[in-house]
């Protein structure tokens, strides 16, 4: 058998239509952003930290996906980034990107749940459970997609490319600290994935530096910057 990527070709990113930008009252609903990447690539870290930093500016809340457990939740939930009221977890029964992309049914009812409950809500964080590099969200539960990576993983996944790691509005190469102990090469890492994505941004990160998740946080704002300035 020969499979020939050169144009490029994958399942479909979405399968859903996207849901209407407001609430029933007129006014813009939150900012959905879904977060995806491989087991241990950082994706919890990651949300705890955008947490952290955020929850004095806006008001958000998150939703995790686990297959048979909330762990990713009850993580959340023991370092308090957030009032429990604002964690809800889905455990999805299946692989991860079946609650994400093919039925989003009870993602969807968690995060329309947690804007009635909590809301009015600015942005919702809609973390997947791990997945591989063909992970993507539907556009009928997120309005943008990050896909994590981490470089313990092997700096050769930017150039494997798969949707998660080519079509994601942002690419985050995580662990940036360990790549001396790993042996990978961050700028070949950084030009693969220049290769692959093509404008699309990239952020490197190591949320054990100081300040280390400021490049997701700054994307995060632009994002809920065009977002409430869209018309609706």
């Amino acid at each position: 058998m020969h499979l020939d990527h050169a144009d490029n070709t994958y399942p479909p990113r979405h399968t859903y239509g996207a849901p209407r930008p407001y609430r029933p009252d007129g006014t813009r609903r939150a900012l959905r952003i879904g977060l995806g990447g491989p087991v241990g690539s950082g994706k919890t870290a990651t949300v705890a930290a955008l947490c952290r930093v955020l929850r004095d500016q806006l008001s958000l809340a998150v939703v995790t996906n686990d297959i048979y457990t909330r762990e990713d939740a009850e993580f959340l939930l023991r370092n308090a980034v957030l009032p429990p009221e604002r964690i809800t977890a889905v455990e999805t029964g299946a692989c991860p990107h079946t609650a994400i992309r093919d039925d989003i049914s009870a993602n969807l009812e968690a995060v329309e749940e947690l804007e009635e409950t909590v809301g009015p809500l600015d942005l919702i964080l809609v973390e997947s459970g791990g997945d591989n590099l063909t992970a993507t969200f539907s556009k009928g539960l997120v309005d943008a997609q990050v896909f994590v990576i981490d470089v313990a993983g092997g700096d050769d996944i930017p150039r494997k490319g798969g949707p998660g790691v080519t079509t994601a509005d942002l690419l985050v190469v995580n662990k940036t600290d360990l790549a001396p102990y790993v042996g990978s090469d961050l700028a070949r890492m950084a030009r693969d994935a220049r290769a692959q994505r093509g404008e699309l941004p990239v952020a490197f990160t190591s949320l054990v530096a100081e300040d280390g998740v400021r490049p997701i946080t700054d994307w995060v704002r632009t994002c809920l910057a065009a977002w409430t300035a869209a018309p609706v």
